[in-house]
């Protein structure tokens, strides 16, 4: 088949008309046996997505067959790339006629946030196996459709997996062992951290063309095509609400799931959330938080703390130093990026475990960020089902919906001092305590919070069951825990 030339018969075979269509599965979805090759697609490779092709290059069996993105300067070059090392492949601009190819096997996502669960679900929805990279959804409800599509093609042999590497990491998979074992007692607090310099994106004096290589209308996908207001187009809508999540929500998702990973992997997300944050040290075109904190309480068990920096160690320098270093306990620098699992008897931090003194006593090998977890992918595809129960969307739905909550909270938020703040945190010692250094940090690089205050999201309370939000706030809340869908692009039903 020509994908310059895919007739409407066969695209309107294998996609869907719009989330009120119910989608049956094509005739031509069947089993990939043994000594078949699994033939793949990757949608979405200016960034993430070039990691899923050189993965994929590397399984045996496996046939990188198309590529799928909206750039056709980014298109070309990678097909140039591939061609030098003889492998030859389709080209779609529209992910919709990627999905419809009968000759493509599973797909894998990498494209921006806002997009990744209308692509994941036209996949399921044309027979496709489909891989999908973090955060899994852009809301709340999307996380959730995508559950139901999971299981209801569970049954045809069709698997949905996330892109949490850490899922399929050995070092990791230990230590949380030893957590379950209760060898340092029981977990008291989960806490995650991200402190990943942002600069300023900079600010656009009027809305700019796209690139004239983009399909912006494709790229817009499930929103309308709106002005652009960001000087580098693709990478930098991380940082505005239509299609990104900050980073809670970019580089988030990680360290939430590991979190949640170690208090047991409740089955649901907690009971109550409040965020709050800012956007300091500069005036640009983004709209997320720079610096985030977010604190949440499930029905049971230990309280979850995620803690965002995105500003140097000090004095708004970004050539000197790195990012700050919290001290756990006051003694044990923490990782700038990663987790901390905070325990009766003594903590866990990344790939060691500690007694309170700050002392180390386990060491866990195979500490590799889930080198596998691609090939996890390929032998689920095999087996027409998952391998291991790490690899089930559901992980990806709760950690991204962490994220959701926390945006949620934030951006009801309102002005308030550091005063107010500790009342809110008073339950706490550990989130005071981190609060305290994370004025700590805004001080260091300048920033007077008396005069540039945080804004400070409500305590939300959110039913787990039907995961929406509850109480006071619940009607402006429930509305940011869902998007509104340009036409032609609405979620697919799939059943």
């Amino acid at each position: 088949m020509n994908p310059a030339n895919t007739s409407r018969r066969s695209f309107m075979r294998g996609t869907i008309a719009g989330a009120a269509g119910l989608v049956s599965m094509p005739t031509w979805a069947k089993s990939i046996g043994a000594n078949e090759d699994v033939r793949v697609a990757v949608i979405g490779f200016k960034s993430r997505g070039s990691g899923h092709i050189g993965s994929l290059l590397k399984i045996k069996g496996v046939r990188l067959v198309a590529l799928c993105d909206v750039d056709s300067e980014v298109m070309d070059k990678k097909v140039a790339e591939l061609a030098k090392k003889d492998i030859k492949v389709k080209q779609y601009k529209d992910f919709r006629e990627c999905c419809a190819d009968p000759e493509i096997d599973a797909i894998t996502i990498a494209t921006p946030n806002h997009s990744h669960a209308l692509i994941a679900l036209t996949g399921l929805a044309n027979g496709k196996h489909v891989y999908v990279e973090k955060p899994v959804s852009h809301n709340i409800w999307e996380g959730r459709k995508l559950i139901e599509a999971a299981a209801a093609v569970e049954k045809k042999g069709l698997v949905l997996q996330h892109g949490m590497q850490r899922r399929s990491d050995l070092g990791w998979a230990s230590a949380m062992e030893f957590v379950k074992s209760g060898k340092i007692g029981k977990t008291t607090l989960s806490r995650g951290i991200n402190y990943k310099a942002r600069q300023s994106i900079g600010k656009v004096p009027a809305p700019v063309a796209p690139p004239a290589t983009v399909d912006y209308k494709l790229w817009s996908a499930t929103r309308p095509e709106m002005p652009i207001h960001r000087e580098k187009f693709h990478y930098d809508w991380h940082w505005q609400w239509p299609y990104g999540n900050g980073d809670i929500g970019n580089q988030g998702p990680h360290q939430l799931d590991v979190a949640r990973w170690a208090l047991g992997n409740p089955n649901h997300l907690p009971k109550r959330v409040m965020s709050f944050g800012g956007r300091w040290g500069y005036d640009d075109d983004g709209q997320t938080a720079n610096n985030q904190m977010a604190f949440y309480e499930f029905e049971e068990g230990a309280p979850l703390l995620f803690d965002n920096r995105g500003l140097p160690m000090k004095d708004m320098n970004w050539t000197k130093g790195f990012e700050p270093v919290y001290r756990i306990n006051g003694k044990t620098a923490a990782p700038r990026i990663g987790n901390v699992i905070h325990c009766e008897g003594g903590f866990i931090a990344e790939s060691k475990a500690y007694d309170n003194d700050g002392k180390t006593i386990e060491k866990f090998e195979n500490f590799q960020d889930g080198p596998d977890h691609m090939l996890n992918f390929i032998n689920s595809v095999r087996a027409g089902k998952l391998t291991k129960d790490v690899l089930n969307v559901a992980h990806g739905h709760h950690a991204a919906g962490l994220a959701h909550m926390a945006n949620v909270s934030y951006r009801l938020g309102k002005k308030l001092s550091n005063e107010e703040i500790k009342e809110r945190l008073s339950g706490s010692k550990a989130a005071l305590e981190t609060f305290d250094h994370f004025v700590a940090n805004l001080e260091a690089n300048q920033i007077d919070m008396k005069a540039d205050m945080a804004s400070v999201g409500p305590w939300l309370e959110f039913d787990p069951v039907s995961e929406k939000f509850i109480g006071e706030f619940a009607e402006e809340a429930n509305k940011l825990a869902m998007d509104e869908y340009a036409p032609g692009f609405e979620l697919p039903t799939v059943s």
